[in-house]
């Protein structure tokens, strides 16, 4: 099954840029889905783990896929990935690390905890909506996922 409109997509980005960008591309690319957005690592396992003000799912639905940026405050994005993998209730989550840095050290790294797709994000506008249409394509029309909850 594709990811499924009503599915949120949950952004763990901390840059305001960074992440209208993204906005703005799935716009471009006519994407639908909700949107959540959480600005730093620990945030984001809050949101995922249903704590604090995330308790009630109906308000803050398990995503069907998550956006993540490696170089967060609190939590890093290395740190949050491995979290997410680590758990039963959520390791079926595709998790699509979306960062500037393109270390060869951070991409082992995050492949080695499970990551599903390691982007670097393009430096500029037009290269970075290409490269949201292609994720697009791939995870919301082509690739088969598991049924969430």
């Amino acid at each position: 099954m594709n990811l499924k409109v009503n599915q949120p997509i949950l952004i763990v980005e901390d840059s305001h840029e960074d992440y209208e960008a993204t906005i703005r591309a799935f716009k471009k690319t006519s994407l639908s889905n909700p949107i959540i957005r959480c600005e730093s690592g620990d945030d984001a396992l809050d949101y995922l783990h249903r704590r604090g003000i995330y308790s009630d799912q109906s308000k803050f639905p398990t995503p069907g896929i998550i956006l993540l940026d490696l170089n967060l405050p609190g939590s890093d994005g290395r740190d949050v990935l491995k979290d997410i993998k680590s758990h039963d209730y959520l390791k079926k989550i595709p998790v699509v690390v979306l960062t500037t840095s393109n270390d060869e050290r951070d991409i082992d790294r995050c492949y080695e905890a499970g990551a599903n797709s390691y982007i670097c994000k393009p430096l500029n506008v037009d290269g970075f909506i290409r490269s949201i249409q292609q994720l697009k394509d791939y995870w919301f029309e082509i690739v088969i996922l598991p049924k969430g909850e």
